[in-house]
Order: structure tokens, then C-alpha cells, then sequence
């Protein structure tokens, strides 16, 4: 195991899921994301697609989130393909700790959604399902610790910026907030 990654202040059981996942050194975007992650300071990211992103953001959700104390992180992203990929990707990298991640998105059934959400510490969703769930009341966003804005711009593009702008309302002003392109 290639100690870059272990310099990063990942802990013994995330490392040995990095293993797991074959990677063999820390991305440019991993080496300076994770450790300003693990900081709890806030992060603005660009980077291409396929170099890791989600394990640069993903590695300090995993480490500070605790199973069982409620939704602590929320990420957005702007389409259900992404939030599938996403929440994959988090399921793979928190499988030692048991964390449960919710992919939430338009275009399928609420209900198993919602029994999904009960159980949920991460979200990872598109605004126009998470905003459904709030206005519900079947999502709860008092507890998020951290909030990351997957392809931030897309969404932007995409005309999301006020659903977007009502999600981040519906967040704790105390939290990390995490901005990737």
C-alpha cells in the first residue's frame, strides 16, 4: 500500500478499502482535498472527470460520519446517473463502517425512498427529489455536518440554482460545505 494515501490522515480501515479498490497513489485533487476534508475546512475543487472526486470528498464524510445519529452529509448532484455512480462509490468506501447512503432522484417511486432515508446517514441526491422529500417532510437536513455540491456548475447550467439555493437553507449555517467542477 502506497503511503501517500496514509499520509493524508485517512484511518486503518479506509485505507484498507483504498487497497480493496486497487488505488495505487492519491490523485492531485485526493492530495489536497482530503486532508482540508478531514480539517473540516471548506473546499472549492476543479477537476477532470474520472481522477477521483468522489474518494476527495467522500474519505472525510466517511471518517466523521457516525452510524445511526441521523442525515450528516448531503450531496447534490445534477443528474440520477451521477447520484447512482455516487452513492455506489460512498456504499463501497463506508462498507466497514455500515453507513447508510440514500441515492434519492425523480423519475422512480417515492416510498422506497423514504424507507431508504430512515435508515440513511448520507444522501446523495438531484435538487428536484431532495427538495420533494423536504417539502414532505420525509428529509430531515438538521444534522448535515457537510454539504457538497457535485458538478456544482452543471447544476447551475442546468437551471437548479433556486432549488439549489432552498436546499442549502434547509442545512445547519454551522457545516462544511464542499463545491466541486
Amino acid at each position: 500500500m502506497n503511503d501517500e494515501f496514509k499520509n493524508l490522515g485517512i484511518s486503518e480501515e479506509m485505507l484498507k478499502i483504498i487497497e480493496l479498490a486497487r488505488f495505487k497513489e492519491p490523485s492531485d485533487i485526493q492530495k489536497k482535498t482530503i486532508p482540508l476534508g478531514l480539517a473540516g475546512k471548506d473546499i472549492i475543487g476543479g477537476s477532470a472527470t474520472g481522477t477521483g472526486k468522489t474518494l476527495a470528498f467522500g474519505a472525510s464524510i466517511i471518517e466523521k460520519t457516525k452510524k445511526g445519529e441521523g442525515i450528516q452529509a448531503l450531496i447534490l448532484t445534477p443528474t440520477r446517473e451521477l447520484a447512482e455512480q455516487v452513492s455506489k462509490a460512498l456504499s463501497f468506501f463506508s462498507k466497514y463502517k455500515d453507513l447508510g447512503v440514500s441515492a434519492i432522484y425523480g423519475g422512480v417511486s417515492m416510498s422506497p425512498q423514504v424507507n431508504s432515508l430512515e435508515n440513511s446517514e448520507i444522501v446523495v441526491g438531484t435538487p428536484g427529489r431532495i427538495l420533494d422529500h423536504l417539502r414532505r417532510g420525509t428529509l430531515i437536513l438538521s444534522k448535515v455536518k457537510t454539504l457538497v455540491l457535485d458538478e456544482a456548475d452543471r447544476m447551475l447550467d442546468m437551471g437548479f440554482i433556486e432549488d439549489v439555493e432552498t436546499i442549502v437553507k434547509a442545512c445547519p449555517s454551522e457545516r462544511q460545505t464542499m463545491l466541486f467542477s
